[in-house]
């Protein structure tokens, strides 16, 4: 397969990688995909380590401050900690709805309290007919995101085959 390490193929310019045989580039992604793998496994174990060693005394040192999220800090020995615990905020839009719904009745304006995001979805407007799409069209952007391959090796090519999702 390939004579390059991981180590090895960092160093090499793009161009010399895409040169490589497609074994050779399916060996280095296997490799990596490999490493990946246990490097999130140990990342994620670690975590859970961490969460058991410091999640009680963070916890009491948000509410000494009054607050049931966010960052605190202390020290452990030599080691400065900052334990974060976010927050995030899901809302019932059904509820919404017919919260700014009763706020314009009462005549002031939704938009003060209710922030509104309008979607349409893909498949629905794929469906549409051309008329209705191009109705859609100013107010439609087609972002791409980060190009995705994935590698299988030929069955004839070895005796086992094994999938990397790059």
């Amino acid at each position: 397969m390939s004579t390059l390490t991981l180590k090895e193929a960092i160093t090499k310019p793009v161009g010399h990688l895409s040169r490589l045989s497609a074994q050779e580039l399916f060996a280095l992604k296997h490799e990596a995909a490999r490493h990946l793998t246990a490097a999130k496994a140990a990342a994620s174990h670690l975590d859970l380590a961490l969460n058991a060693k410091y999640a009680d005394r963070a916890q009491l040192l948000r509410l000494q401050v009054g607050k049931d999220c966010g960052a605190v800090t202390f020290q452990d020995e030599r080691v400065k900690v900052t334990a974060e615990l976010p927050k995030s905020m899901d809302w019932d839009q059904a509820i919404l709805a017919n919260i700014a719904k009763r706020i314009a009745e009462n005549g002031e304006d939704p938009k003060e309290f209710i922030e509104t995001s309008y979607r349409v979805s893909e498949a629905k407007y794929n469906a549409w007919s051309t008329s209705l799409r191009t109705a859609f069209d100013p107010a439609r952007t087609v972002n791409t995101g980060k190009a995705s391959y994935k590698l299988v090796m030929d069955a004839d090519a070895v005796t086992h085959r094994a999938e990397v999702s790059v």
